[in-house]
């Protein structure tokens, strides 16, 4: 078997204990999943004694063969010579790559597992000839982890491997990596030199009811295009003049299409939002039964997951519902209200952005530095749901282009001065004002205006969410200048008069309230 001609796509890594394996036979299990797509195999028992394992090494080995797919022994170089089979998996604290390579030979496939870009580098320089990239997240058979890195670590060494010169040297994830999340961590972990030749997973088919049926499902997602991801049917707005133009079309597909904004919020806000989406020309829905969006996703709508109560039913709901919605590629917003204010709300976030696609993520300056520091071992301490100002201009222009970066999405930093990036263009916005924080809850129903502007023009998010935010902001600053305007308290249904008239002065081809927008690109 040629080693530099190995198909990675789905890797799978045994494990015979009875909590996943149960009592089944790991034979017959691993045979199903090759049956059904399996491309790889490799045999991982740590507590089976060394003639035991070659036992059950030659076994699996007749089953690989027959359907001409390598099988690898992890940790244990005197096993796979014993069993003939095709090659190693080892460790940061196994035996010396050079060692392994020496006693198998030129043709062996050995693998190595990294979880930093130096770990990477010294398997590449000494010859591995894949990596088995991890752990990307938690599981029950990787609970003893140096390092969680998610799929933005992951990417960082992919980047680093092309940079080196060792983009030709295969990788594999491995860690949390099932049916639902495969194509968001292959998506999210691409770096634009290299990208992952395959998934390693465990308990998604050994203890997957029919192995032969999950190992198809799995090649089939990793070898096709997620539905979240839309390729853009016109050239992406790049300029803020360019997303000007763009926005009085936004504003109109919005009242044409009236898309669904499915809102899960907290009961203060929900009559507040309800209003706005009905003035911008949206339908809205406040369902928070995570049950309801397996229905509601098929509607062409938005999912807006609002983080303002949390418990562990809440954080249920919002899951299924996030699943749901990534299934059929519709949006998802998601505002993590108050997100470093405790520990239960920090784990909430890490929860929520190891489960789905977040197609926007909205907070104000602390919140979106919880999000980012999430997996980059930093910590901020938020006091409870209010903003803070605590970073320059440049350092919140770089924040937000950073995590959209490393998510593939777009973010928005709201404030005085909102900042908004896809992880390539980064935009402030100088409108707004003051009595917009003075009200309850208008963080909470611009998630919703985004929530439907995406939903209307779902092929540019970063240009949907600029006219939202403009629509939203201008019609505050509108409303605030009104002679009957005496504060928050009249502020309210003024707002909600001028972002409906901004829509139907649209609609009549009056674009003057658009000359009030103060957008700027800053990269």
């Amino acid at each position: 078997m040629d080693r530099n001609n190995i198909n990675y796509a789905v890797y799978l890594v045994t494990d015979s204990t009875p909590a996943i394996l149960g009592d089944r036979d790991l034979c017959e299990v691993v045979e199903a999943s090759v049956r059904g797509g399996t491309t790889i195999v490799q045999l991982r028992e740590k507590t089976s004694d060394t003639g035991d394992m070659i036992a059950m090494g030659k076994k699996l080995h007749a089953i690989t063969k027959k359907y001409n797919v390598p099988l690898l022994i992890n940790d244990r170089v005197d096993v796979a010579l014993a069993v003939g089979c095709e090659g190693v998996h080892i460790g940061q604290d196994d035996m010396e790559l050079s060692t392994a390579r020496r006693l198998l030979g030129p043709d062996a496939i050995i693998g190595v597992t990294v979880s930093t870009i130096q770990e990477a580098m010294v398997a590449c320089k000494g010859g591995a000839d894949y990596l088995g990239i991890g752990t990307v997240y938690a599981t029950p058979t990787k609970t003893n982890t140096k390092n969680i890195i998610g799929a933005a670590g992951v990417r960082d060494i992919l980047q680093a491997m092309a940079d080196a010169g060792y983009d030709h040297v295969r990788t594999v994830c491995i860690g949390g990596i099932n049916a639902e999340n495969l194509q968001r961590i292959v998506y999210q972990s691409e770096a634009p030199s290299k990208k992952l030749d395959g998934v390693a997973v465990v308990s998604a088919l050994v203890a997957a009811p029919d192995p032969e049926a999950a190992a198809k499902n799995l090649l089939g997602l990793f070898n096709s295009q997620p539905p979240f991801v839309r390729e853009a049917t016109s050239p992406r707005a790049e300029t803020a003049d360019s997303i000007l133009e763009l926005v009085p079309e936004v504003v109109l597909e919005v009242a044409r299409k009236k898309p669904l904004s499915h809102n899960m919020t907290n009961l203060v806000v929900q009559n507040f939002a309800a209003n706005v989406a009905l003035a911008i020309g949206a339908s809205p829905i406040m369902a928070n039964n995570g049950e309801e969006a397996f229905d509601l996703c098929k509607l062409g709508g938005t999912l807006v997951v609002n983080m303002g109560t949390v418990d562990p039913d809440g954080l249920q709901n919002y899951l299924k519902a996030l699943r749901a919605y990534n299934s059929v590629g519709q949006p998802v917003v998601y505002d993590p209200v108050g997100a470093g204010a405790t520990t239960l709300r920090r784990s909430a976030v890490k929860t929520i952005l190891s489960h789905g696609y977040l197609d926007i993520i909205k907070g104000n300056e602390g919140e979106i530095r919880t999000v980012y520091g999430i997996y980059e071992r930093e910590t901020f301490q938020q006091r409870g749901v209010d903003s803070s100002a605590e970073l320059e201009v440049s350092q919140k222009a770089e924040l937000v282009r950073k995590l959209a970066l490393r998510e593939k999405n777009v973010v928005v930093m709201t404030g005085e001065v909102d900042y908004l990036s896809d992880g390539q263009h980064t935009f402030r916005i100088d409108n707004g004002h003051v009595y917009l924080e003075m009200v309850t809850g208008t963080g909470c129903v611009l998630g919703t205006t985004i929530s439907a502007f995406v939903a209307a023009f779902p092929n540019d998010k970063l240009a949907a969410t600029v006219a939202a935010l403009l629509h939203f902001e201008i019609a505050a600053e509108r409303a605030a200048e009104r002679r009957d305007v005496q504060g928050p308290g009249t502020f309210v249904p003024a707002f909600l008069d001028e972002l409906f008239k901004i829509r139907r002065e649209t609609g009549q081809g009056r674009m003057g309230w658009l000359k009030s927008a103060k957008l700027t690109r800053l990269s």
